[in-house]
């Protein structure tokens, strides 16, 4: 793919976003970095856009008795998008079904990923159209990678109190119907790099529209009112930290239904939109 990075500017921010999977690969408020820098040898991302699924498959996906190799998280982070509409602050990019993404996923579509960026925080947008004779079943997220410190003093606090669990990821990243708990008190989840090193923490069908990351002294608020799953990865010791928003997530143990019945799965009839909103915005 031949990437193009394209530059918004809003008050002493700047955003860069790729045309390769509609990335935005630097966030910078005044002098602080907000995301971090993509690392090949620990993680070669830095905030990938997920589509037409969330999380990882069985074996592909199924759709009218006929398999689709449909990879961790789908397609969209490893295409090019088409540049639609750009103002300084704000950004359109947008990718339809071809050849190629047929091969993969048998539905006509279009996906837009939109950015706005104000002086102290950042909006993502991601609009589903679908554009087919048939009803569109989709999962869509955001994956942004955020710079952390791991040894500072680091918390995750939640809208409102969440169950204090998480599922069991099964190897090849299905969800186990089994559960393990995590260290969270009240609305807070304390964060360290011994809780992160083990698997994400995925909690699903959360209360919470908003949370909020303390990391030493920096705060950030998550703002997720189109998005119902949270998921906390990482890969202590590297500096990161990613916040995920969902709509889906990935097959249970023992799944081999239809993609459309897939848990969690959107379904758009023909001509119909959906658009799932985030804002992230830096505190302190």
């Amino acid at each position: 793919m031949t990437e193009s990075l394209l530059e918004l500017a809003s008050g002493d921010a700047i955003l860069g976003v790729s045309t390769n999977g509609a990335e935005a690969l630097r966030w910078r408020v005044g002098p602080d970095e907000i995301l971090w820098r993509a690392d090949p040898s620990v993680w070669g991302q830095t905030a990938p856009v997920l589509f037409p699924i969330v999380g990882w498959t069985a074996a592909g996906v199924r759709h009218r008795g006929q398999v689709y190799p449909l990879g961790l998280h789908g397609f969209a982070a490893a295409r090019a998008f088409r540049l639609v509409d750009r103002a300084a602050d704000f950004l359109r990019l947008r990718l339809e079904d071809d050849a190629q993404t047929r091969a993969l996923y048998p539905f006509a579509f279009r996906f837009d990923v939109v950015y706005r960026l104000s002086a102290r925080a950042l909006e993502c947008s991601l609009e589903v159209c679908n554009t087919g004779a048939e009803a569109l079943p989709y999962a869509a997220g955001l994956h942004p990678g955020f710079r952390f410190d791991w040894n500072a003093p680091a918390g995750f606090v939640f809208e409102k109190e969440e169950r204090a669990s998480v599922p069991i990821i099964a190897p090849g990243g299905l969800f186990s119907a089994e559960r393990r708990p995590v260290p969270l008190e009240g609305r807070t989840l304390a964060l360290d790099a011994d809780l992160m090193r083990q698997e994400a923490l995925c909690f699903l069908d959360v209360a919470s529209r908003s949370t909020e990351l303390t990391n030493g002294g920096r705060r950030l608020r998550f703002d997720f009112a189109d998005f119902p799953h949270i998921a906390l990865w990482a890969r202590p010791p590297a500096p990161y930290l990613c916040v995920e928003a969902w709509t889906g997530y990935g097959d249970p143990v023992g799944f081999a239904g239809d993609i459309a019945e897939k848990p969690s799965m959107r379904a758009l009839p023909p001509g119909g939109f959906a658009r799932h909103t985030a804002r992230f915005a830096v505190l302190s």
